[in-house]
């Protein structure tokens, strides 16, 4: 699950409301990769991107998404995973956000906060295809 929820050039492929994501930088910081991306969502008329700086630590089984740019006053985004010896792990998923406009929280917050919910779901659904079902 790791290496799905790393791997977000592909993210346009599965996520919910996700229209597309640009890597625009990418380096090494010790055992840390740190990438800067820009993610366009959109629903109906409605067309958002948002920058972020999204750091990847393998080692800590961690991923943090940290706000750079775009409609948001803030966003927070973290993943941690928590590995079984079956091969399995639980994830933890956390975001919080606030948009900058309260007429575009008014007009895409409910939207947003249904397919942030279902960010989960869309991973699992992805590490099904990508790895296979579990048994």
């Amino acid at each position: 699950m790791f290496d799905l929820v790393a791997d977000v050039e592909r993210y346009p492929q599965f996520l919910p409301l996700c229209e597309s994501l640009v890597v625009h930088s990418r380096r090494k910081d010790g055992d840390r990769e740190v990438l800067v991306a820009t993610m366009t969502v959109a629903y109906k008329f409605i067309r958002e991107s948002f920058t972020t700086k999204v750091l990847v630590d393998r080692p800590a089984l961690s991923i943090r998404a940290e706000y750079l740019d775009g409609p948001f006053s803030y966003l927070e985004n973290d993943w941690r995973f928590e590995p079984h010896g079956r091969g399995d792990c639980i994830v933890h998923f956390t975001i919080d956000y606030a948009f900058r406009s309260a007429t575009l929280g008014l007009v895409m917050g409910a939207v947003f906060d249904r397919a942030f919910r279902k960010f989960t779901d869309a991973f699992e659904k992805r590490a099904d295809e990508v790895y296979g079902a579990a048994a």
